[in-house]
């Protein structure tokens, strides 16, 4: 187990026509029951990545959906928080000093 440690900055998400946003032809919104609008995508995963969705369906016992949702919202808040110069740190239990987290 490992403890995140970040400033309380808030991740915004890309725009259409921005890098990583498909164009609106690729894109099938639909809206439900007076909800949020979803947004329809389709991904390839590499093997390592559907075996790290597997795992966290199975540690969390959510959705593949949820999942992945939170997987991006976090992904983002990092990238932000990179991006504005800010650094993440992380502690596992066995270890008393944090170590800065890099992404590659």
């Amino acid at each position: 187990m490992s403890t995140l440690l970040a400033n309380d900055e808030q991740a915004t998400g890309t725009a259409a026509g921005e890098p990583g946003h498909p164009p609106a032809a690729a894109r099938a919104s639909t809206r439900r029951g007076g909800g949020p609008s979803l947004e329809r995508v389709t991904v390839n995963l590499s093997p390592r990545s559907v075996a790290a969705l597997d795992s966290l369906v199975e540690l969390t016992q959510e959705t593949k959906t949820d999942s992945i949702n939170k997987a991006l919202q976090v992904y983002a808040y990092i990238q932000k928080l990179f991006h504005d110069g800010g650094a993440l740190y992380v502690r596992s239990q066995v270890s008393s000093e944090p170590e800065r987290l890099h992404i590659l």
